[in-house]
């Protein structure tokens, strides 16, 4: 019997023995038809990064400007608008994993995603306020993958992959020379590029979320290598105390509060049964809630899963935005400038489907805290060439400003682009 015959039996069995979600996958905003696992073959088709050629850049609706904030970074990932006006960029790459596929290799290598690791924080002064930054200066050097950065209370805090630090900062200070402060250590690493966490300060500033995505795709390991894994937790500053806040989200990357107070992020889902299947999203996070990774998605039972936690059905919480299987949806932020009636949604892009997926920036229409619509396109322009599976970059994290700013890094693209309304 081959793959996909197995698949559809292992499907069959999942149908008649499954149980009913706790909400209606007709319920998920941008949500098209799911196709059967399986119904296609599962590839591997990473992007060949080019860099942006002089005078091009990303393209942004009829209304806004597209700035080059700053150039010729090393794979910036994630930043923090400080107070001051300051921007801080985390720097850092995956690191090569010598029993990777040789295929998925030579697709990392084209593609910038792995290599040599700046592992800093840089930050870039904007002192004209232009929306060009004609000052940077090395924050801090010597971390361990950084990516979530929040301030608060005088101290900068700090996501390596292994843990999170914090550090004494004020605003406008451009060195940081003292010693790290541990807050808690994490587990490394990750499937893929599971290793990234990231930082989100409650309003009241008390309390540090931190996202932590899978040591898997689908829990292949084991599900004690997922301990604190697949998760959003949630540690009081002042104790240091620990708690799980969310769990079953494979890898939880971009969090951001909606109007009304509810933790957003992004979620990218699993890989290996077929080029649609299964969207990432976005979602209003619930503490105490289970969303299904990795025994099911989108009220579907995993067919590697078939016979596993069946009673979890009844009780998995649902995407409410899907965002395009095998997307990558790595940032989300609210549009300050606008009473967070959009939320923006960074798609790095695929590497694991037949045709590109990503590579652009969604805006996703809200009211009340809620979505009111399906994605649109935002930022595009970042696939040179489909034929050829030519990109001039990747936007991978977004962060807004109060009068209506856009930050977009593009790590691929080694920049970091502010979009604008045109003057």
């Amino acid at each position: 019997m081959n793959r996909i015959a197995f698949a559809h039996l292992l499907l069959a069995s999942t149908m008649v023995a499954g149980g009913a979600s706790a909400q209606s996958a007709s319920q998920v905003v941008g949500l098209p038809p799911q196709p059967e696992p399986y119904a296609t073959e599962s590839v591997v088709n990473h992007p060949k990064t080019i860099g942006w050629p002089e005078g091009r850049k990303p393209v942004a609706p009829r209304g806004y400007e597209v700035v080059k904030f700053a150039g010729g970074l090393d794979y910036p990932r994630q930043a923090l608008l400080l107070p001051n006006g300051d921007v801080i960029v985390a720097e850092a790459r995956t690191k090569p994993k010598l029993d990777a596929d040789p295929e998925v290799q030579r697709g990392q290598a084209l593609s910038k995603t792995t290599g040599f690791s700046a592992n800093r924080l840089t930050l870039l002064r904007d002192a004209d306020r232009d929306g060009v930054a004609e000052q940077r200066f090395v924050l801090r050097e010597g971390l361990n993958q950084p990516f979530g950065m929040q301030y608060v209370g005088g101290r900068l805090y700090v996501a390596n992959t292994d843990g999170v630090v914090s550090f004494p900062y004020q605003p406008g200070q451009t060195t940081i020379t003292a010693a790290p402060k541990p807050l808690i250590a994490l587990p490394a690493g990750g499937y893929n590029n599971h290793w990234t966490r990231n930082l989100l300060l409650s309003p009241d500033g008390r309390t540090l979320y931190v996202s932590v995505g899978s040591a898997s795709n689908v829990g292949e390991f084991g599900m004690d290598e997922e301990k604190r894994r697949a998760a959003i937790l949630a540690v009081d500053l002042a104790s240091g105390r620990e708690r799980l806040y969310a769990s079953g989200l494979r890898n939880p990357v971009g969090m951001a509060w909606a109007p009304g107070g509810v933790l957003w992020t992004a979620v990218n889902e699993r890989d290996e049964i077929g080029d649609d299947i299964s969207p990432d999203y976005l979602v209003g996070v619930k503490e105490g809630g289970f969303y299904g990774w990795p025994y099911s998605y989108y009220g579907k039972q995993d067919p590697r899963h078939a016979n596993e936690r069946r009673d979890l059905l009844a009780t998995t919480l649902m995407p409410d935005v899907a965002v395009g299987a095998h997307a990558a949806a790595l940032g989300v932020a609210f549009d300050k400038g606008n009473a967070g009636q959009t939320a923006y949604v960074a798609r790095h892009g695929s590497w694991n489907r037949s045709s590109f997926s990503g590579y652009d920036v969604l805006a996703v229409p809200f009211a009340s805290g809620r979505p009111t619509a399906a994605p649109q396109p935002f930022l595009t322009g970042f696939v040179a060439d489909a034929k050829k599976g030519e990109v001039y970059g990747r936007p991978v994290s977004i962060q807004t400003r109060e009068d209506g700013a856009i930050f977009v890094l593009d790590d691929a693209g080694d920049t970091v682009w502010l979009v604008r309304r045109s003057s």
